[in-house]
This record gives C-alpha cells, sequence and structure tokens, in this order.
C-alpha cells in the first residue's frame, strides 16, 4: 500500500514537469491604432521613451514608481529605468536599440524582479495619409520551462494586447489632443 501511495504521489509530483515540455514557451503581441497626426509628428514623439509615461499603462501603474535614465533620450543606447515596489510593475529597464528614423524603434526590455527576462519590443509608424499614422507596438516575450507552465492558465499574449491597446488608446488621446 505505501509503495502504491508513494508511486502516485512521484507521478502527481512529476506530471506538471511532463506537461510543461509540451507547452509553448514564447508568445508574441502586436496592437495598432490610426493616429490623426502627421507620421513625422508621431514617430518623434513615440521614439522618446520619456513620453511613454504619458501613454504607457505600466508606466502608469505605480505613482511611486523610482526612474531613472542614461543616455540622450531619442537615441540609441538610452537607457530608461524604473524600480517599484509593486510586483505588477517590478524592476527593470529599457533600451533603444535601433532606429530607423521616422519608420521604427526597437527596444530591449530586461526584467529583474519579480522575475528575470530579456525581451524584444518595437514601436513602428506608417503613414496612411497625409495627416494619419499607422502606429504598431509589439512585443516578444519567453518563459523558461518549468515556467512556461502558467501558459495554461495565464493568456499572457491577451493580457499584454489589453494593456499595449489601453496605451495606444492613450497616445492617441494624448497626441490628437496637441
Amino acid at each position: 500500500m505505501l509503495k502504491k501511495f508513494s508511486i502516485a504521489v512521484l507521478i502527481l509530483i512529476a506530471l506538471p514537469f511532463i506537461i510543461a515540455l509540451f507547452v509553448q514557451k514564447e508568445y508574441s503581441v502586436i496592437t495598432n491604432i490610426s493616429i490623426d497626426k502627421p507620421v513625422a509628428e508621431v514617430f518623434d514623439y513615440v521614439k522618446h521613451l520619456k513620453n511613454q509615461d504619458n501613454f504607457s499603462v505600466w508606466a502608469q501603474m505605480d505613482p511611486d514608481m523610482v526612474k531613472s535614465y542614461r543616455g540622450t533620450d531619442g537615441t540609441v543606447g538610452f537607457v530608461s529605468r524604473w524600480e517599484s515596489q509593486l510586483e505588477d510593475v517590478g524592476v527593470g529597464e529599457q533600451e533603444i536599440m535601433r532606429i530607423d528614423e521616422g519608420k521604427r524603434i526597437d527596444f530591449e526590455l530586461r526584467f529583474f524582479s519579480p522575475f528575470e527576462s530579456t525581451d524584444p519590443a518595437f514601436m513602428s509608424t506608417e503613414a496612411i495619409g497625409a495627416n494619419q499614422t499607422l502606429v504598431q507596438w509589439g512585443f516578444d516575450g519567453h518563459l523558461d520551462y518549468p515556467m512556461n507552465l502558467m501558459f495554461l492558465f495565464l493568456d499572457f499574449e491577451t493580457m499584454i494586447g489589453n494593456d499595449l491597446n489601453q496605451g495606444l488608446e492613450q497616445l492617441k488621446q494624448q497626441l490628437e489632443s496637441q
């Protein structure tokens, strides 16, 4: 009887680890919005990381968040760092890795707490009219084994997509009201 119980316990412990072998480890989210402003004006605004404080949901979650910066905003190598006591915000930094002027900014997001991760993100702009710009905001993420098991319980793509969409709505309001 003890042997059967021990085997059952081992199976229960091992089962999540076995399942995690077959669960995705990557996710990708891209959202977009149309803004009634010329592409040059929109791009010049979004390439400055400090402006994310005005539209990013995450930047607005903790008014007591400590922020620091290195470099010249709107240029490759600029780093925006944040530190928050809130677990949903945590500690991390974002660095501008590449700028294709007027078209795209590539970032590297480095999270240090409550978990460690390094993930790429981007914002792109495209003229869809003389005074209308399509803005895309994208984020790719990764969860290592066995943490990828969380994909079975949380829809990261929808959660992050909702936050990016809300940020883009706030960006639209911010720019169109100027």
